[in-house]
């Protein structure tokens, strides 16, 4: 799972849960199920204008127990440990962001986004009749890149081939985007074909 599916994630529940927070305080402050004529159940948290968020009895309700101190200094201690996972992973590039190109004119800085050289790299190779689906990124340092993919292929593909066709196609394109060396760490895996409908239901009888 790549990062920028992970933060896409971690926002979209952390969003849901606060739209979520948000509309029970305003309905309950708004006094909307009055107005609606519906009762909410006994559980259903701020019905009323004059509730508090948390009543003394849910606050004080496993206060005395044995098992719940430890469990919410857990809680607590994943959400915080979570939360600085979360914060380190952003702050940690695995690769370059931006890579520079050579180019004949004197004083004239042409620099390409490393996202896009992997885009690239994933379009052509993605249009090769043996690959079914691929995922590239570039890593290391902008002086020392360093390409890795992960490549799945169809059933009936041959790794040996496939591989002559990447060699030649999208790694030497990129190559010479970039007019240098670009060592490539490739995986190369075969999709299983489906497996045929399992038979029900007894073999006819030939008389």
């Amino acid at each position: 799972m790549s990062r920028g599916t992970v933060n896409r994630a971690v926002l979209l529940l952390a969003g849901a849960a606060l739209l979520a927070g948000g509309v029970l305080v305003l309905a309950g402050g708004l006094d909307l199920y009055g107005r609606l004529g519906w009762s909410p159940p006994s559980w259903w948290p701020l019905t009323s204008p004059d509730q508090p968020v948390l009543s003394d009895a849910s606050r004080t309700r496993w206060s005395g127990e044995a098992w719940w101190w430890p469990v919410v200094f857990a809680v607590l201690g994943l959400a915080v440990a979570g939360g600085l996972w979360w914060l380190f992973a952003q702050a940690r590039r695995s690769g370059p962001t931006v890579v520079t190109l050579p180019v004949a004119a004197p004083g004239l800085t042409l620099r390409l986004r490393a996202r896009a050289l992997a885009d690239a790299v994933e379009t052509e190779t993605i249009a090769l009749p043996e690959v079914a689906r691929v995922s590239a990124q570039l890593t290391g340092t902008p002086k020392r890149l360093r390409l890795r993919a992960a490549v799945r292929l169809t059933p009936d593909a041959d790794p040996a081939t496939t591989l002559e066709h990447l060699h030649a196609g999208p790694l030497a394109h990129a190559r010479t985007t970039l007019a240098r060396d670009l060592p490539a760490e490739l995986r190369l895996r075969v999709v299983r074909p489906p497996s045929p409908p399992r038979r029900t239901g007894a073999a006819p009888r030939v008389t």
